[in-house]
């Protein structure tokens, strides 16, 4: 089995891809992610076209975003996730894609990347965060989970390990500042949202960028 140290892309993208049925089954369906949903759709424009980046089978995140009536586009580079989703909500726009090459129609008011950002190595989210600015439209908010520091660590995807990663708050923030965006929210181990490490930003209109 390779280190996913080393390989960390390809071995999430088999280790999702295999785990997909047990994963849906076991994924929580509580909306502890419900707060700060809210937070990043608040200022959304009614109907707005949001993307959920790692959408995996569509539960809870994309439900939540499709029950409060935006234009969801849903991506992920897990088959046999998507295939649960478009099965669910075959009238959704679901996309096989890759966050690190993204590079979609867009502009969209919202983009969330929840329990999947967090995948990519350092380098790759330092790349990446400059394509999801340019993917929003001014004014709108994204959404990651991340990690409390800089650093790397593992988790569990039922019984096969995965890469995990984050930079520090204060990179991410100038990262984002360099790319015409505002860091609006941080929080590290969210006691209220089972640990998460959650980061919320938003695209800033040409004139204060």
């Amino acid at each position: 089995m390779s280190d996913p140290m080393q390989q960390p892309a390809p071995s999430t993208r088999d280790v999702y891809d295999a785990e997909a049925a047990e994963y849906d089954r076991t994924r929580s369906r509580k909306l502890f992610e419900a707060r700060w949903l809210a937070r990043f759709s608040d200022g959304l424009p009614r109907g707005g076209k949001v993307l959920d980046l790692g959408c995996g089978a569509g539960e809870p995140i994309s439900a939540w975003l499709i029950a409060e009536g935006f234009a969801l586009t849903g991506m992920d580079f897990a088959p046999a996730m998507l295939d649960i989703a478009r099965r669910r909500w075959p009238e959704v726009d679901w996309r096989l894609g890759d966050m690190r090459e993204l590079n979609l129609e867009g502009p969209y008011d919202g983009i969330v990347a929840w329990d999947s950002f967090f995948h990519l190595t350092r380098d790759e989210q330092r790349a990446s965060l400059p394509r999801l600015a340019r993917h929003l439209a001014p004014n709108g908010s994204l959404l990651i989970t991340v990690g409390d520091g800089d650093g790397e660590a593992t988790g569990q995807v039922g019984n096969s390990t995965v890469y995990h990663a984050s930079l520090s708050p204060a990179e991410y923030a100038g990262i984002l500042e360099e790319n015409g965006m505002r860091l609006t929210g941080f929080l590290a181990r969210d006691p209220d949202c089972t640990g998460h490490s959650v980061l919320m930003a938003r695209k800033l209109p040409e004139e204060q960028a």
